[in-house]
């Protein structure tokens, strides 16, 4: 009888520690028809042109048939030739303050929290021919993001992030911290967001294919990227079935020593 109960408990442990490959693949179709995807794939659309906030880094360049004449709303770089992307971007990127502005050279301060880059751009543009040059000057302005940051925490490479382009998905986002572990919980990222009304949690269910229509799809800067831990792991048996049969003999075997000892 003792052994039956024995042989119960570890068949229990045995399955319900192993990590069943629908928590471990990503945009899963779950049997769902062909046509069902492709509706699910024609919902996903660009989102919405992204709106500056407090502490953005901005990229603000000046151009002109003479490059001369806009050279002081540039900013100097004092940044050697050996610098990294990013602290080259630190050093020469505008923040937005806390009165949603930034300082550019020349021109002062340009309130810019809530404005798209486009905004941005064309703002700037009509304040230099406004005030410092005529149409013929043929001034051109670029308004970038000096990279798309975000932090990553739990169950996934952690730490802070940079991709330098104005649009990242999450799949892309997770793969540049070195995808999620074994034991990370894929059904229910959560994605902690600045809003000009405060933070927001935000749930997305990675394992399924529905995620690529969601609003979080698109990771957004200053993102922290939150995957907790699969239960799985308190126990510690290991990853897979082979990993957790190994444990499960290992222990068997030591009991049953001890048990002949006796």
């Amino acid at each position: 009888m003792s052994k039956s109960i024995l042989l119960l408990c570890l068949s229990v442990v045995f399955l319900s520690s192993c990590i069943s490959t629908k928590r471990l693949n990503y945009l899963q179709t779950n049997n769902k028809d062909k046509q069902s995807i492709d509706s699910i794939l024609q919902l996903r659309e660009l989102p919405e042109p992204y709106r500056v906030q407090i502490n953005d880094l901005l990229s603000v360049r000046f151009k002109a048939l003479d490059q001369e004449v806009v050279g002081m709303f540039n900013p100097v770089s004092n940044v050697n030739n050996n610098a990294t992307t990013e602290e080259q971007a630190y050093f020469d990127g505008f923040l937005v303050d806390r009165r949603g502005e930034i300082d550019v050279p020349t021109l002062g301060k340009v309130k810019v929290i809530g404005l798209t880059l486009e905004e941005i751009e064309q703002a700037l543009k009509t304040k230099l021919l406004k005030d410092y040059f005529k149409k013929e000057a043929n001034i051109f302005v670029t308004v970038k993001l000096a990279g798309l940051r975000y932090t990553t925490i739990g169950e996934i490479g952690t730490g802070s992030q940079v991709i330098y382009k104005e649009q990242v998905t999450i799949m892309e986002a997770i793969a540049n911290a070195g995808d999620i572990s074994t034991y990370g919980d894929r059904k229910n990222v959560r994605i902690l967001r600045q809003y000009p009304g405060g933070q927001q949690m935000l749930n997305v269910d990675l394992t399924d294919i529905s995620a690529l229509s969601s609003d979080e799809y698109y990771i957004q800067p200053n993102d922290v990227i939150i995957v907790d831990t699969l239960p799985q792991k308190a126990i510690g048996l290991g990853e897979n079935a082979f990993a957790i049969f190994t444990t499960i003999l290992g222990v068997v075997t030591s009991i049953t020593i001890i048990l002949l000892r006796l």
